[in-house]
């Protein structure tokens, strides 16, 4: 009777086909108004450490801030932070497994996928309850050393906690927002060509990104062959099992009986083509054609 009940929470099931994603732009520019961190790439959520602090923005409680390594770049302290986390959905009641092996590699991709779901479970389950990112974890920086986030003590300025709806609209004007204005101490022409240069590698990251989905489909595709040429291997390989015991056999229909069975076996995924011949033989126009 002494034991807390744990806390609910609601569910979400999504794949990239029925959900209305935001861009990784908008999607990072969520993150770090949520957080009021400093993240640059979306593979800087590998730590796993601002997952822990939406859990504990989400359902106070029901993670420990002071176990959660937000200052880390070793991979063994990522483990521990999703460690937490995967305890967390557990004590809340979330049915989502964390790919951590994935997740703590640092690929765009898999944390792409992640945060894109962690993103609708923040929706259904946000109350808009007042919160302070930056007090929660006692001033800790994230974001700015990379994947970790960067260590010493940062204030919020404006001194109020953050209030966030369940559907916070990004602007995506902040994440363009230019530093305090300085003196300019460079000529015009060098400022032009360090704009130049920047819009340049922000078209490499863009077509890495690219090349890298080709590649996971690539490799999908790869996969499948190989699936079906273990299978037609097997066929094969039982025929000849069978031509060998049956060699001196007078049983000779039985024999045909069973390599038409082995031939016309088929496996999940696979399917007969509708315009194969009935007889499981080549057409005449087939050989013709040799």
């Amino acid at each position: 009777m002494g034991e807390r009940e744990p806390i609910m929470c609601v569910n979400v099931y999504s794949t990239s086909g029925t959900s209305d994603n935001l861009s990784r732009h908008d999607m990072l520019n969520w993150v770090n108004e949520c957080l009021q961190s400093q993240y640059k790439k979306i593979e800087e959520l590998c730590s796993g450490a601002a997952y822990c602090q939406f859990m504990d923005m989400l359902f106070p409680g029901s993670i420990s801030l002071k176990k959660v390594k937000f200052k880390t770049v070793l991979e063994h302290e990522y483990i521990q932070n999703f460690k937490l986390l995967q305890a967390a959905f557990k004590r809340v009641g979330a049915d989502k497994h964390i790919p951590v092996d994935k997740l703590i590699k640092g690929r765009f991709q898999d944390n792409f996928e992640f945060l894109q779901w962690f993103k609708k479970f923040f929706d259904a389950n946000y109350g808009g309850q007042d919160y302070d990112p930056l007090e929660a974890r006692n001033g800790m920086m994230m974001g700015v050393d990379g994947r970790g986030g960067g260590g010493g003590g940062m204030t919020n300025k404006s001194g109020s906690s953050s209030r966030l709806a369940p559907n916070v609209s990004v602007n995506k004007s902040i994440a363009r927002a230019a530093p305090s204005p300085r003196v300019a101490t460079q000529p015009p022409s060098r400022i032009a060509a360090q704009r130049v240069t920047n819009r340049l590698a922000g078209g490499d990251h863009q077509r890495m990104e690219e090349l890298t989905g080709q590649l996971s489909e690539m490799k999908m595709t790869v996969d499948g062959l190989e699936r079906e040429r273990d299978f037609y291997y097997g066929k094969l390989r039982d025929i000849e099992v069978l031509c060998q015991e049956q060699e001196m056999s007078e049983e000779k229909q039985t024999f045909i009986e069973q390599i038409l069975e082995i031939l016309y076996q088929t496996e999940d995924g696979f399917a007969v083509p509708d315009d194969a011949p009935e007889d499981g033989l080549p057409s005449q126009n087939d050989e013709d054609e040799y």
